[in-house]
């Protein structure tokens, strides 16, 4: 017979490690599943924005691949901006090699899946979690809807973020209620790769769930009168931020400069813009910070919550499937539709009928993970469902935007840093972090009622229950009927709606059988209500089967785990499913047009281009070329206004001082991309005859209208004071002579003491002018150009881009690398040196799960 392991004896590392490597496999089994296709059919995801950030990240890349070293400006998009939100590397950052640990070499995409689910494994195993119950935490953690709809749109960083923030969350409750040195490592290790990910507003939202709990803890230790502890632990985790953010500080710093100059930042204009036909003219923003409507364009409907619960309540995504049989389907073949057509025409109708203008899918966080927690409000830990019950109520308040503006105006106007971020949907990340934590903390509750039992219990005819099993069927009673009854009620609600979309209007000028598509949308709100429901009533016939003594704890977690794992499943693969995979042959991102081989056939050093077809919302010529247009989230404030008040005003002086030498269009007839020269642009630089001095932005923006950048240049000589306005520029030549995106060396012969403008855009914080080798200052002309008084004579000038805030960045995140791996070595060594007793683990889980 095997001899039985005292219960006050440890068990063998390797007996510990297998459980966990086994359900490590399985949550990578889970995820190249899911991504099989690129996995083993060699296909490629197509993402829409990963596609974007190629084109607009593409000169960097290549001019890294040629030299080895990072160029910090590109001039692919916008005319020039730094690259610092596009894709520059730190060398100082050795966090990079954590990142190739956790994601262990898996493809883009089926990595970011599989950290989500990792760490998510994580964060319970971190609380003391039995193996099978931490795995049914990291799937409803790793696939919440929400992972995978930004997955399907390209937002991998958005991903990252998000994936890692799990860890953020087991660092802190380790600290507070288990042990606070290895809490602190988790929390660095987590802050660090989260911050890593470079998506400040993920970042932000997690931040806002650690200060709800902050504050929280701070109330119940002021009670429990154990505030000196609670400092103690604050100020550890103090620490380890300030180390986890010294890791990512090069980035932070420099996005931290550029943020004040970007979009972000504050304007300087006070008169409005003008106005579309038939609309009002748009003041811009007194203060720094993003547009009020732009930020809370994405508003969350109040009704439309309900998708954390029934995802399809709201028809899903913007465009979805619909099969032949279908209301819709009927009626546009009644309607005499060709089957063929048909079949491809169901491939995409509008089923959405919410609030937002468009959106990818909801977030669905399950009906399993719903059931749980509401069931978690009951027996969780006072302070801990205190914390997340808050968090998620504010996660819903911060996503309804502006449909609860007396709430999110004063948020968005007061709280510090809330005005930087769009697209307050976002903030429903919250609830999908908490509202899983407290679920799986309910689970675990359940299933330690009888844990210390063996593997079976048999049912014993006659056995009486124990006061806390009877407590807690009652308790997942009411839980049921809580989730039960609000599915009821939506579906009794729904019965009432009348599924009606803004652009039905469109549809019915177009003779859509409107009313076939409100019936596929009504059915399919009653078909998900009705799965919802399903699994929320085979959720809590699971647990009472447990309490009841007919269900083992194995075979009870491994059915709660399953029910999860199959409900996110398949909601997920309506979101990002085989539809979203392409061969690589078919998914070639940049294909050069004719109109691209017509512009490589010119020899000229430097130049840009306009695409004259969506400029500012695409990145296939920022590819190819060095573009006006571009996409990306964080242009320069100063060239947006540009944009908005001259470029998009179709003025041609703007698009010549750009050095715009090319359009692509359209041609008219064949609808093929040609190129056309512009015979107006004014090259890499030239001498002016004459300055126009202006006091302020206002008055700088107005002479761009109709001032001649060929002979004048608008400076406003209340920042930058000049002592001449008059030159002589006949005479006087000047030509680039090397072009790197960070360097720029021209050759200037000036007949008399001159004033040049360069056709590159002025930015403050790290371009520096030099003549003959020596720096010398330059100032802005023109809004957004650099300019600069050249001396009479032959003078050679560079501008180089030299950003302090890149060196100061990289040096101090080197040093607290260096400082968070000496942490980790430190931690991982205790923690395999420290081996706890099923007993101890015991008492250490009751204390975290205690009513």
């Amino acid at each position: 017979m095997t001899p039985v392991a005292s219960p006050t004896t440890a068990a063998p590392l390797w007996r510990r490690l297998l459980p966990h490597l086994l359900a490590v496999a399985f949550l990578m089994v889970v995820a190249v599943v899911y991504f099989s296709p690129i996995v083993f059919k060699g296909q490629t995801l197509s993402q829409h924005d990963i596609v974007q950030f190629n084109g607009g990240a593409r000169e960097a890349a290549a001019y890294r691949e040629a030299t080895g070293q990072e160029a910090l400006w590109t001039n692919s998009m916008f005319s020039g901006m730094p690259t610092y939100l596009i894709g520059t590397r730190f060398p100082g950052d050795l966090s990079r090699y954590l990142n190739n640990i956790f994601t262990l070499g898996l493809p883009a995409v089926v990595a970011n899946l599989f950290v989500a689910l990792l760490c998510g494994y994580l964060l319970f195993v971190a609380l003391g979690m039995r193996s099978l119950v931490a795995l049914t935490g990291a799937l409803a953690v790793g696939l919440t809807s929400y992972n995978l709809v930004i997955l399907a749109a390209g937002h991998n960083s958005k991903s990252y973020a998000l994936a890692y923030a799990p860890l953020v969350l087991g660092g802190l409750l380790v600290t507070f209620r288990r042990q606070r040195w290895l809490g602190a490592a988790l929390f660095a290790l987590g802050l660090t790769m989260n911050v890593r990910a470079n998506h400040l507003q993920i970042t932000y939202y997690l931040l806002l769930l650690v200060l709800i709990f902050g504050i929280v803890e701070l109330v119940f230790a002021i009670r429990e009168k154990r505030l000196a502890d609670f400092l103690q632990r604050t100020a550890i985790l103090g620490v380890a931020a300030l180390l986890a953010v010294g890791v990512s500080f090069g980035r932070l710093y420099t996005t931290a400069t550029y943020g004040k100059y970007s979009i972000r930042g504050k304007s300087e204009l006070t008169t409005p813009a003008p106005a579309a036909p038939g609309q009002p003219a748009v003041q811009p923003e007194s203060g720094s910070g993003l547009d009020r409507d732009y930020a809370f364009n994405w508003s969350y409907g109040v009704g439309e919550s309900i998708t954390l619960l029934i995802p399809n309540y709201y028809g899903g995504a913007s465009s979805s499937k619909l099969d032949e049989n279908s209301a819709t389907g009927k009626a546009l073949s009644g309607l005499g539709v060709p089957p063929v057509q048909l079949r491809d025409y169901l491939q995409s109708i509008p089923t959405y009928w919410g609030d937002q203008p468009i959106t990818s899918g909801p977030v669905y966080v399950g009906a399993v993970v719903c059931l749980l927690f509401v069931l978690g409000l009951f027996i969780a830990d006072r302070r801990t469902r205190t914390w997340l019950l808050i968090g998620t109520i504010l996660s819903l308040l911060l996503a309804w935007g502006k449909n609860f503006s007396s709430f999110n105006d004063l948020m968005f106007d007061y709280f510090p840093g809330y005005n930087k971020f769009r697209s307050v949907s976002m903030a429903l990340v919250i609830a999908q972090l908490a509202m899983p934590l407290l679920g799986v903390l309910a689970l675990a509750r359940v299933l330690r009622v009888r844990a210390a039992s063996a593997a079976a219990v048999p049912k014993l005819p006659g056995a009486t229950d124990t006061p806390e099993t009877a407590e807690l069927r009652r308790k997942l009673l009411l839980a049921t009927g809580i989730t039960a009854g609000i599915c009821l009620l939506a579906f009794i609600f729904g019965m009432g709606a009348d599924f009606a979309s803004p652009i039905d209007a469109n549809l019915q000028q177009q003779g859509f059988p409107l009313d076939a598509l409100r019936q596929d949308r009504a059915s399919m709100m009653r078909s998900d209500v009705l799965r919802s429901l399903f699994f929320v009533l085979a959720t809590a016939a699971v647990l009472w089967f447990y309490l009841r003594r007919q269900l083992t704890v194995t075979v009870a977690a491994g059915l709660v785990a399953a029910l999860t794992l199959v409900d996110l499943w398949a909601v997920d693969k309506r979101y990002l499913g085989e539809s979203n995979f392409q061969d690589k042959t078919v998914a070639q991102e940049f294909v050069p047009s004719a109109a691209d081989q017509q512009i490589f056939n010119d020899p000229t050093l430097h130049f840009r281009v306009l695409n004259v077809d969506n400029p500012f919302n695409e990145a296939n010529t920022s590819y190819f070329h060095k573009s006006i247009g571009g996409y990306h989230g964080a242009k320069l404030r100063r060239y947006q206004e540009l944009i908005e008040r001259q470029i998009s005003q179709n003025n041609p002086r703007i698009t010549s001082m750009l050095n715009a030498r090319y359009f692509i269009g359209r041609d008219q007839k064949t609808g093929a991309q040609v190129a056309q020269q512009n015979p107006g642009a004014l090259g890499n630089a030239w001498f002016v005859s004459g300055i126009q001095p202006v006091q302020n932005a206002d008055q700088e923006m107005a002479a761009l209208s109709t001032f001649d950048p060929v002979t004048t240049a608008i400076v406003d000589v209340s920042k930058f004071p000049q002592p001449k306005t008059s030159y002589t520029a006949a005479g006087s030549t000047i030509r680039l002579t090397h072009y790197s995106p960070d360097e720029l060396k021209y050759e200037a012969n000036a007949a008399q003491d001159g004033f040049v403008v360069f056709s590159e855009i002025y930015y403050p914080e790290g371009w520096n002018a030099y003549l003959d080798d020596k720096p010398v200052p330059h100032v802005r002309a023109n809004y957004v150009l650099r300019a600069m008084a050249v001396p009479a004579g032959k003078h050679n000038i560079t501008f180089k881009f030299e950003p302090k805030e890149y060196s100061i960045g990289n040096t101090v995140s080197l040093v607290s690398s260096i400082l968070l791996f000496l942490l980790l070595i430190g931690a991982v060594v205790y923690a395999l040196r420290r081996r706890p007793t099923p007993p101890e683990q015991d008492k250490e889980q009751d204390e975290l799960l205690a009513a």
